[in-house]
């Protein structure tokens, strides 16, 4: 795939219900291209793990600058297409949320997730009246560009726990229909595992359903049964790295030994994955 218009129409067509795309998220040109040598489809991006790589705290704490830097840098490293993580999308409203989707747009990416949490105000979620102009904003820049990007309508009624648990589902179907109504592609609940629920949330919305999961989550076939599209690792691979970064520093310094370390990539092969040219 040599362009993006053909990159982001590839990456939609990845999107199907039953037989759903796993994203190993990245948080760096390095890990990108590990990912991507894996065999895996696409890269995504963990914004998490992208601020902490910078300095940053995760929720909104990354300049747009920085977040779109890190997304031409990987773009720059990886074939496959890349969707990135653009938080609430680096802006107190809609314009903002345009400006920064055309910006990662010329970093290369061919998907975002824009999330409802209200990283600026008194939270925990944004009206979903607003939130739908957030993302009617980021489809408008988005179809101005030629570029077919996927826009991943990010719900954390269930992340951030939200209102009754009994009407939480409701409200969940209530915003995800709002969103894609504003031109988003996908819905993306991460927090939400209960099978039931999420068969619910995919007859209810018709569209692709992304969700996240972690160590206990249910497994790639289980969800594929309940019809998600989409499943994601989020900062775990992140988190994971860095749980191994703490495990060799510690063994080093405890036991002067060095066994954390086996089974890391070998180096020739790793600088071969980032700079295959050189």
């Amino acid at each position: 795939m040599n362009s993006q218009i053909e990159k982001a129409r590839a990456f939609r067509a990845l999107h199907v219900p039953g037989t759903p795309l796993a994203l190993a998220n990245a948080w760096d040109a390095g890990s990108a291209a590990v990912i991507a040598a894996s065999g895996a489809a696409a890269v995504a991006t963990t914004s998490a793990g992208v601020a902490w790589s910078l300095g940053a705290g995760d929720g909104g704490r990354l300049t747009r600058e920085a977040a779109v830097g890190a997304v031409q840098r990987i773009c720059a490293v990886v074939g496959v297409p890349v969707t990135a993580d653009i938080e609430d999308g680096y802006g107190e409203d809609a314009d903002a949320v345009a400006v920064t989707v055309r910006e990662v747009i010329a970093a290369g990416a061919v998907g975002v997730n824009i999330e409802d949490g209200d990283l600026r105000g008194p939270g925990p979620l944004r009206h979903s009246a607003e939130q739908a102009a957030r993302i009617a904003a980021a489809r408008k820049a988005a179809d101005e560009t030629g570029v077919p990007l996927f826009v991943n309508a990010r719900i954390d009624t269930y992340l951030r726990g939200t209102g009754e648990a009994s009407t939480r589902l409701g409200e969940t179907v209530g915003r995800a229909r709002a969103y894609l109504d504003a031109g988003a592609d996908g819905i993306f609940v991460p927090g939400l595992i209960d099978l039931d629920a999420i068969a619910v949330l995919v007859a209810e919305t018709a569209a692709p359903v992304n969700v996240m999961v972690w160590p206990g989550a249910p497994d790639v076939a289980a969800l594929a049964g309940a019809g998600v599209a989409r499943i994601s690792l989020g900062s775990g691979v992140a988190q994971a790295a860095y749980g191994l970064a703490r495990l060799a520093a510690g063994e080093l310094a405890e036991a002067g030994t060095y066994g954390a370390v086996a089974g890391g990539v070998d180096y020739g092969e790793m600088n071969g994955l980032v700079n295959p040219a050189g």
